[in-house]
């Protein structure tokens, strides 16, 4: 889904990138409401999470593969305006340091891979929980549909963007026809993939999924044959940050997304994604740019100089994983720094949730 520089023209790639521009502003503002001390660090690690999981390829069908968009993923565990963050920060690393999306394309980029799919299955999973019963299953599978969703979403962002500013004159209907099934197939994957990190996280800890916050059952009570609510324990008082640390998991999350970009990459297929397979098919790429990033010493996710396959795109997925954590924790700490008086945290970050 990386679009790169060519595919759309300089007046639309313009007019998205200040779109994207003020939505990013937007969720600055908005992240100081969603962030305190204990969900600012784990927020850069979700988007360490999300450029680790997007070198991962899986197969789909018929010489196609798909990875991870991670919009919904990072809506559902930080909230929807630092999950924009987080999918931003990603695809700016992406795009300076590997290559990887076009330069002039970025703000057609942020507004599909990051604004579409957070808002989409952010919205689709609240609408899930309201009607859903309040149980981890609930949002596991409220997870599950609302990533599925936001795939294809972002396919017809895309196919909006080409109708409107294509820089080949390919029919919208063989575009939108093409996109949107293989990517539904892509959906599955990133379903697969969110409903599982999203499920392993409640299950340690419930309190820093933001999705889960405020799902609290009451306790039942059987009472002659019924079931009724049990009165209400007197409030304890909360217990320290410092007692309920976060840095295990947050430990345990940096390792994993390091063990992904530095070993299991290598055995992602090399099949094209499906925006890749689609322009090559529907001849979108016709047009296609060289990368202003080209002769990066990691373009193409490997390290320049490195003659070992399998070393020199580990090696590159580790330094990606370290600069995002490092530059998305570094964002995410001023901004959380930023709050002010009328922009307190969510107040029910302190609920034990589900």
């Amino acid at each position: 889904m990386h679009v790169p520089d060519g595919f759309i023209n300089a007046p639309v790639s313009a007019a998205a990138g200040v779109v994207a521009a003020g939505a990013v502003a937007v969720s600055l503002r908005g992240a100081r409401r969603e962030l305190d001390e204990r969900t600012a660090p784990l927020a850069g690690l979700v988007a360490a999470f999300i450029f680790a999981v997007q070198m991962l390829n899986f197969p789909v069908a018929a010489g196609t593969s798909g990875h991870l968009l991670g919009g919904a993923l990072a809506a559902i565990l930080v909230g929807p305006y630092t999950g924009v963050l987080c999918v931003t920060v990603v695809l700016l690393m992406q795009g300076i340091l590997f290559a990887d999306g076009g330069l002039t394309a970025l703000g057609v980029n942020v507004l599909d891979m990051g604004i579409t799919t957070t808002v989409v299955a952010y919205a689709l999973f609240r609408g899930l929980l309201k009607v859903l019963p309040k149980t981890r299953r609930s949002v596991t599978g409220a997870s599950f549909v609302a990533a599925l969703v936001s795939v294809p979403a972002a396919a017809c962002v895309f196919t909006l963007i080409y109708w409107i500013g294509g820089t080949t004159d390919i029919p919208i209907g063989k575009v939108f026809t093409a996109m949107v099934g293989v990517h539904v197939l892509i959906g599955v994957g990133e379903a697969v993939i969110t409903a599982l990190t999203v499920a392993a996280v409640i299950a340690v800890r419930p309190d820093l999924v933001h999705g889960a916050r405020g799902l609290t059952s009451s306790l039942k009570l059987r009472i002659d044959g019924e079931l009724v609510d049990a009165p209400a324990p007197a409030a304890a008082p909360a217990a320290p940050v410092a007692a309920r640390s976060h840095r295990r998991i947050w430990a345990a999350g940096l390792v994993t997304a390091l063990v992904l970009a530095g070993f299991v990459s290598y055995y992602a297929s090399s099949s094209p994604d499906g925006l890749e397979k689609v322009a090559a098919d529907q001849g979108i790429d016709k047009k296609t740019e060289e990368h202003a990033a080209k002769d990066s010493p990691l373009a193409d996710y490997g390290v320049k100089d490195v003659s070992d396959a399998r070393i020199s795109g580990g090696l590159a997925g580790v330094i990606g994983v370290a600069a995002t954590v490092v530059v998305g924790s570094g964002v995410f700490y001023v901004v959380r720094r930023r709050r002010t008086p009328d922009a307190p945290a969510d107040p029910t970050r302190d609920k034990e949730s589900v």
